[in-house]
């Protein structure tokens, strides 16, 4: 990783927490109503975007790519889904952060004009990943 993919990956984490917190809303009222096409046509370009992002390695399914617009899903089967990518976001997150004075930081390949250290690395201020014990 390097620091645009820090940005991408802090675009796409945001994006689908933002979605996730939405459609967990509406999942909790009625997890049975389908989603409306409006939503579904931004949740599967979430969706696209985070799977290039991700690839194999840290994709959540391998049989998965987006939902079938002819087969519109449910609340509930859209928070599921969505749950799961945050959970691979947040792993990528753990396997490239350290801590250095108590702050959490990316650990990435630097640029072209980065102050790098000695590996060709820099570091960039993020948050602690979710579900890791100190």
């Amino acid at each position: 990783m390097d620091r645009n993919d820090v940005d991408k990956f802090e675009k796409l984490s945001g994006q689908l927490l933002s979605v996730y917190e939405e459609i967990a809303l509406l999942s909790k009222k009625n997890p049975n109503d389908a989603l409306n096409k409006f939503k579904l046509k931004f949740i599967n370009k979430l969706l696209a975007d985070s799977n290039d992002f991700l690839a194999d390695k840290y994709k959540p399914f391998d049989d998965f790519e987006i939902f079938d617009e002819d087969d519109i899903p449910q609340n509930s089967d859209a928070v599921f889904i969505l749950s799961q990518y945050l959970q691979c976001f947040e792993k990528l997150r753990s396997d490239n952060v350290v801590v250095r004075n108590g702050l959490w930081q990316w650990y990435v390949k630097g640029n072209k004009g980065d102050n790098v250290d000695d590996n060709g690395m820099i570091l960039i201020r993020t948050v602690k990943p979710k579900k890791l014990k100190d």
